[in-house]
Order: structure tokens, then sequence, then C-alpha cells
């Protein structure tokens, strides 16, 4: 995208700096990584970086005209509900495949958005580790943060975010197993950011509507959630041995809210229209005579691709039997522009992260995620003899 610097990064390039690259995270967080880390940062130009704002704030500003009660009522069963008060969602997750124009050029692509958190803490990490670790990078310039922050701000506004005003030890990070999940290095980068304890949800002892957790012996008050289990893994784990759920009445605050990973998801997709949002429908309401070859099958609530179906036909169709649960989302190409060490380049998927400010009630901009690949899809899990692929940071043209 911006053919100079990626020529300047390729020529200049030492496997040396990766290493370096890979041991600064395995020394930092004790481990490495669980997930592959590609070899490089993008650079996204001035324009695409204007067009992917645009389209986020496009969506945005769709969302607040979307019936969230019936939006709820709808896909949201009614056991599952959470009566909790749900608040604002707290972070929102867009997902741009940048992808062919048709016309030579990169286009930015909604693929999904989610109001879910994700690596919040490592994201700012993996920028100042690539500057630390890359001679090579340009120096001025670029930024990965948005909305004009640098790390004290980012680390403030997210951290005030998850801790409002309670004290550190009555904020927990809650996941299911976090010392098996593959983006626990976050779960360390977020501890070691602002001072909250990592909790297994298999720990969490209630009483009553009021949860606790053992810290350094005593049984604590937990009076606020950084929720980041998962709801499909919490049905695929057969006898979990839990003592509260995520609907249950309680005397907490979520951050974010259960409820809001349901209701800003794929499932509003078919809602939203934007010249960089493909055309979805609900698997129950398409039209006859739609082009199969040209979508993509999509259950509603599932993460890292699974489910996904590239290549659906009318038999798979009619033998979903919860055909609400799915989406028939119109495929897009994406532009293979990353030009990397080998013959075959790397596509990318860009995620624009924002949070809540409770000062303009709106949600902002903060930091990106970005992910590459070589295969069809943007997933590396069966990548694994490919190289300039995996998790990576985008640095904007200023």
């Amino acid at each position: 995208m911006i053919p100079k610097i990626r020529d300047e990064f390729n020529a200049t390039f030492k496997e040396s700096y990766y290493k370096n690259l890979l041991n600064h995270i395995e020394s930092t967080f004790n481990e490495p990584s669980a997930f592959r880390i590609s070899e490089t940062p993008v650079f996204i130009s001035k324009a695409i970086k204007e067009e992917v704002e645009n389209a986020c704030n496009s969506i945005i500003s769709q969302l607040w005209n979307i019936d969230f009660t019936e939006i709820r009522r709808k896909f949201i069963p009614a056991e599952l509900q959470s009566p909790v008060p749900m608040g604002n969602p707290h972070f929102l997750a867009i997902d741009f495949g940048l992808c062919e124009d048709g016309n030579g050029g990169v286009m930015p692509q909604l693929i999904e958005l989610q109001a879910f958190p994700t690596l919040f803490f490592y994201q700012p990490f993996l920028g100042e580790a690539f500057l630390k670790c890359y001679p090579n990078l340009p120096k001025e310039g670029f930024d990965y943060y948005l909305g004009g922050l640098n790390k004290e701000s980012y680390t403030k506004k997210v951290k005030d975010i998850i801790l409002g005003d309670e004290k550190p030890e009555n904020v927990i990070l809650l996941e299911l197993f976090p010392e098996k999940q593959k983006t626990r290095i976050d779960f360390w980068a977020t501890q070691n950011a602002i001072g909250i304890d990592v909790v297994c949800m298999t720990k969490v002892i209630k009483e009553g509507k009021k949860l606790f957790y053992i810290k350094e012996g005593n049984k604590t008050p937990i009076h606020r959630i950084y929720n980041r289990v998962i709801y499909d893994e919490l049905e695929r784990i057969q006898d979990l041995k839990i003592n509260f759920n995520l609907n249950d009445d309680l005397d907490v605050e979520w951050i974010t809210h259960p409820d809001w990973f349901f209701m800003i998801s794929k499932c509003i997709m078919p809602l939203l229209e934007h010249k960089n949002i493909p055309k979805s429908y609900y698997l129950t309401d398409f039209p006859s005579d739609l082009d199969l070859n040209q979508y993509v099958l999509k259950p509603l609530f599932s993460f890292a691709g699974q489910g996904v179906d590239l290549y659906p036909k009318q038999e798979t169709i009619n033998d979903i039997t919860d055909k609400q649960n799915y989406i028939l989302q119109q495929k897009v190409q994406y532009a293979p522009l990353i030009k990397t060490s080998t013959a075959k380049n790397s596509k990318v998927e860009l995620r624009m992260l924002f949070v809540w400010d409770d000062n303009t009630n709106k949600l902002e901009p903060v930091i990106n995620l970005t992910r590459m690949s070589k295969g069809e899809m943007i997933n590396v899990s069966h990548q694994v003899n490919e190289t300039w692929i995996g998790s990576s940071i985008s640095f904007f043209e200023q």
C-alpha cells in the first residue's frame, strides 16, 4: 500500500530482528506466544486509513438506529439473557479485509464486528516491541495508536474503562482456563498494565448475588468483571463445574455486559449499509435466486472462523435446522498485497478497536489489531509451514 516503505523494509529485513522480537516477547511474559506472530507489521496509507475510518463512523452511527431490544429478543434465548443492567457496550471491534476493488486497487470490506474485548494490552506491547527490535522501521510519520493517543493516554483510557472507581483487587479478568487460552499473552499483559488478577471462572465463589475469589489466601469481593469468557466455549465443555453463570442475577458490573456479545455481532450485518459493507442476508430470509457461489455461509456466534463454509450448497442450507443462527455474506477477494520474503504475498485483515468514552458518550477509536495470511481465510491454524503470516499490527501513515 506504500510501496516505498514496504520495499525499504523488505530490503533491510534481517531474520535476527524477528528472533529478537520473539525472544523479547518470551522474556517479558515468561512464555512464547501461543499464536504465530508475523515477521512484519503492515504499513497503511493515509487514503486507506481514511476510507476505513469513514466506514467505521458510518457503522457506528447506524448502530444507534437499530432496535437492540428486538435484537436481544430475537437472537438471545430468554434463559441466556442476563438481568444485570446492560449499560453501554464498552468495546467494539470492526474487522475489514483489505480486498481487491476490481480496478487494480485496494478496498476495505467489512468482514465482521463484535462488541467484545480483544488484545487491548498485548497490541500496544507488540507495536512497541516492533519499534524496539526492528531498527529498519520508519521512526516518524507512522503510528499504531488511533484518535491521537499515545502510550500513556491509551493505557489510562483503557484502564479507566476496566477499573472504573474500583480498586484493582475488586476487579478481575474473567476467563475459562486462562492458562490454556491461545490469547493468554494478553491476559498477562493486562495484569502487568493495570494490576488486576486473571481468574478462571471455575475458581469464582458465589454467595447469594455476590461473587468472590481467593487472592493471596483471602476471600476477596468481586465488584467488576472484565469479561473474556466466550459463550460458545462454555457450551462446548461437558460437565463443566462452575458456581455461577454469565446470565445470573449478580451484584457485579460487567465490562462489557455479556449480552452485547450477541447483539453487536454478525447478527446485525444484514441491517448495515455502506459501500465498504458486502451484502448479507439472514439464512431465514434470502432471495431464492441468490447465486450461492458468490456467498459465504457463517454461523452468527462463533470465533476464529469456526463453522464458516466458503462454498455453501443449497443441500447444506436445507440440512441446517437452526437457520436463524446463520447468515449468508457476499464473498470478497482479499488482495495479496504484502510483499514477503517468499514468492507468495500475504493478505491482511485489519481490526479497528474502539472503547466507550463517558465524556463524549460514544465509542472512540484507540488502536488496531492486524492479522496476515496466505490462505483463503485469515486463519493461520493450518498454515504451519508459512512465514510472514499471523498476528501483527498496522502502522498508519500520519
